[in-house]
């Protein structure tokens, strides 16, 4: 009996698909995994920044008399960069005014809330090349209530 060279070519490729389509697809879904992980961290980051500027300045310009201003603003901040899972030494927030004092009727306060995003799982070698952190900033600019004091 004649064997084709085809035919021998096939029994030595018996179940290599298989084993093709599992390293392939792990080859391939790992780097997907990473970056969905990472995308979804930036976005949380976005949140953070974006809530902690706007509740950080929602406290600062309706302080009342007596207060610190400025510690409410700090303690509107931490909350929000804290519910999307951040800390204090990777966050914080800096206000300015246009006017002085700083809570004048009709005044402006900005405030910029800054956030570090960590990159999980960066080998040491590739330090170098790829960046640690993703810093993500939000800026919220409100109007001081031009009733303020006035009762």
């Amino acid at each position: 009996m004649i064997s084709h060279p085809s035919e021998q070519a096939q029994a030595g490729d018996e179940g290599s698909a298989v084993v093709e389509f599992v390293f392939l697809g792990v080859l391939l879904l790992v780097p997907l995994i990473y970056l969905t992980l990472m995308v979804a961290r930036v976005q949380a980051g976005s949140y953070a920044v974006a809530q902690a500027a706007r509740e950080a300045g929602r406290a600062f310009v309706t302080t009342v008399d007596g207060q610190d201003p400025g510690l409410r603003a700090d303690a509107a901040a931490l909350i929000a960069f804290a519910d999307q899972g951040f800390d204090t030494s990777d966050s914080g927030i800096t206000i300015s005014c246009s006017t002085s004092p700083c809570l004048t009727p009709e005044g402006r306060v900005e405030v910029r809330a800054e956030v570090s995003v960590p990159l999980p799982l960066i080998p040491s070698f590739a330090r170098s090349v790829v960046p640690l952190v993703v810093p993500v900033s939000s800026t919220h600019v409100l109007i001081v209530d031009r009733f303020r004091g006035v009762g």
